[in-house]
């Protein structure tokens, strides 16, 4: 169960957030929903993938293991990555949508979930400042929300017409490791650079005009980062 609720310098003026993460909180997860607006960071670290989920269409994610509930860029306590895909980031805060029952006429609203255990009084990082502003904390919250509001908003377009143009094609991984242990991963879809490099003229201009050439390179280039993610099977426990 979960209870978000707006946040309001006022009645929560002295809530603490004492953020951590942990399996509890998704990070063991072996795949983990990205958005377009953060491909930039996710592929100098993961593989990018795509995937159709029921209900809610083509979505893209970062691989972060092989075996179910693992997490290699994960050592428990702390991710050993450079970068944090945005909804592990974020914590127990969210976006309250306009129409979700507040006023229409305001913005999308940091609401935080107070059943959170990483929420209350006592320790961790306060959420305002003594005059009532915003924490430097709470700021780095507002950005990393931003970047998935952004992003849901970006997902469908982007990918479909990463669909429209056949740049996505299934494929499956096959790994084998050191100790001849085998990896067979499939029911996603890569992003081909050898479609890409072959679209025509017309196709090219689409993509540039979309705003989305460059998100295409990132997610094809960041299947180079296959090999990495084995290297690190292979070498044990999260590095």
């Amino acid at each position: 169960m979960t209870n978000p609720v707006a946040l309001d310098n006022v009645v929560h003026q002295d809530l603490r957030v004492a953020f951590r993460y942990g399996a509890e909180f998704g990070d063991a997860a072996n795949q983990i929903l990205i958005f377009p607006t953060e491909f930039e960071a996710v592929q100098r670290e993961f593989p990018i993938l795509f995937r159709e989920a029921e209900g809610e269409g083509m979505q893209a994610v970062a691989l972060t293991g092989f075996d179910l509930n693992e997490n290699l860029f994960f050592d428990g306590a702390r991710w050993t990555s450079r970068y944090v895909p945005a909804l592990q980031q974020r914590g127990p805060f969210s976006i309250g949508i306009p129409g979700d029952g507040g006023d229409p006429e305001e913005g999308p609203t940091v609401h935080v979930d107070l059943d959170d255990p990483r929420v209350g009084m006592e320790v961790g990082e306060l959420l305002f400042l003594p005059q009532g502003g915003a924490s430097r904390y709470l700021e780095h919250v507002s950005r990393v929300l931003g970047r998935i509001h952004a992003g849901i908003g970006a997902a469908a377009p982007v990918y479909g017409l990463f669909q429209e143009l056949g740049l996505l094609e299934a494929n499956v991984i096959e790994v084998t490791l050191h100790d001849a242990r085998r990896y067979r991963i499939d029911g996603f879809q890569m992003l081909s650079r050898e479609r890409l490099d072959a679209l025509d003229g017309a196709g090219l201009a689409r993509l540039h005009q979309a705003n989305v050439l460059g998100l295409a390179y990132l997610a094809a280039g960041s299947l180079g980062n296959i090999s990495a993610l084995i290297e690190r099977k292979n070498a044990g426990p999260a590095q």
